[in-house]
């Protein structure tokens, strides 16, 4: 199983906003693809106070194959879609996991 993750931190001021955006409108455009089997969404607990709020964002993909087609396929659109909305006012980094047990 791999893990495809994305950590962003927000702006405080945009926190509430940004979770019941990514909830309603782009997580369900990410699982439409068909590709992830399943989401979680976190708050980072032990983060120095940098005005801004840490979460991350997790899909579970069954195979490499499949993510390479999504990651081909629909990944650029869908990070777009987050930076068109919140450009100026978060940073993100995004990592590939293997789950080992």
């Amino acid at each position: 199983m791999l893990i495809h993750n994305i950590t962003y931190n927000i702006d405080t001021k945009l926190e509430e906003e940004f979770l019941t955006w990514m909830r309603t409108v782009h997580i369900p455009n990410v699982m439409k693809t068909g590709f992830p089997k399943t989401q979680k969404i976190m708050r980072l607990l032990t983060e120095l106070d940098n005005g801004g709020t840490t979460f991350s964002v997790q899909y579970k993909f069954d195979s490499i194959e499949g993510f390479e087609v999504f990651e081909n396929d629909y990944l650029d659109d869908l990070h777009d879609e987050v930076h068109k909305k919140y450009k100026g006012n978060y940073v993100h980094f995004v990592s590939l996991l293997e789950e080992l047990d």
